[in-house]
């Protein structure tokens, strides 16, 4: 029998939301460009940490404008932070226990602006992003 960890998959870190929409049906919209880069897709389960109040939560990305720097929480989401509260938003993986160690989680740091300053562990399409910002 194989025994599995729940591990980090990828972090967006120190992101700022832009608006809250309280009458969407429920999710975050995340600037596609920050997505790609933390390898999260369309409709994944996402973790919001929310520096400013300490709210914990989970709920689903959805795409937003590539280069935007959207950070919009929807729905029942909204009534837990305010604009430019600053959020960590993180997905998790399940992986065999004996792979565990090996796992190196995709890492996107950005400025007040939520344009993307480094990452770790990204792909090299990355560093040109980044580059032409």
């Amino acid at each position: 029998m194989s025994t599995y960890r729940t591990m980090l998959k990828s972090k967006i870190h120190r992101a700022r939301v832009t608006d809250c929409n309280i009458d969407y049906e429920g999710s975050i919209t995340i600037d596609s460009d920050l997505l790609r880069a933390a390898d999260i897709l369309a409709y994944e389960k996402v973790e919001i940490l929310n520096i400013n109040n300490g709210a914990r939560f989970s709920t689903y990305a959805i795409e937003g404008n590539p280069g935007s720097g959207d950070i919009c929480l929807n729905g029942a989401a909204a009534r837990l932070a305010c604009v430019d509260d600053v959020i960590i938003i993180i997905t998790y993986q399940e992986v065999p226990a004996d792979q565990a160690g090996q796992v190196k989680p995709r890492l996107v740091y950005v400025d007040r602006h939520n344009r993307i300053k480094s990452t770790v562990n990204a792909d090299a399409w990355m560093d040109d992003l980044i580059a032409t910002k």
